[in-house]
Formats: structure tokens, C-alpha cells, sequence
């Protein structure tokens, strides 16, 4: 495979990457704090409605979780490719 040829396929994967990981961002934070935040709210943690936290605090830890991931899955891609040290 071509140099360009390989540092298009790393590109492409790492941009699927982060359109997934983002995608889950936006439903975490968007659809559980905003759109189904009236049905969470049902539910209470710590004696706070499911909704709000999610709202407040909720997307914050999988936001903080899926940076962890796209480190693991980009020292993946690096090793694939041969971009790694």
C-alpha cells in the first residue's frame, strides 16, 4: 500500500471513530438530559431525579469515559497502520 493510500485509510478510521464516540456523547447528553428526561426522571439516584443528573453530571462521566476509549482505540489504529513509536 502507498503512503497516501495508508494515511487515507487511517484518516477514514479515525474519523468513524470519532463520529461513533461523539454520536454516543450527543445521545447521552442530548436525549438523556433534554429529550427523555421527563421519563428518567422516574428514577432517582441519591435522592436526585435520573434526568438531572444525567443532565448535570451524567454526560460529563461519559464524556470523560470515551476519551479514555478513543485513547485505546487510537493506540490501536497507530499499531495497525505503524504510526505507533
Amino acid at each position: 500500500m502507498s503512503d497516501q493510500k495508508h494515511a487515507t485509510a487511517y484518516w477514514k478510521e479515525n474519523l468513524k471513530y470519532l463520529l461513533i464516540l461523539l454520536s454516543i456523547w450527543f445521545a447521552v447528553s442530548y436525549g438523556a438530559g433534554i429529550l427523555f428526561k421527563d421519563a428518567l426522571n422516574e428514577i432517582k439516584i441519591g435522592g436526585f431525579p435520573l434526568g438531572f443528573w444525567f443532565a448535570q453530571q451524567g454526560s460529563i462521566y461519559v464524556f470523560v469515559i470515551l476519551i479514555f476509549v478513543y485513547v485505546r482505540l487510537m493506540n490501536k489504529l497507530d499499531k495497525k497502520y505503524g504510526f505507533d513509536e
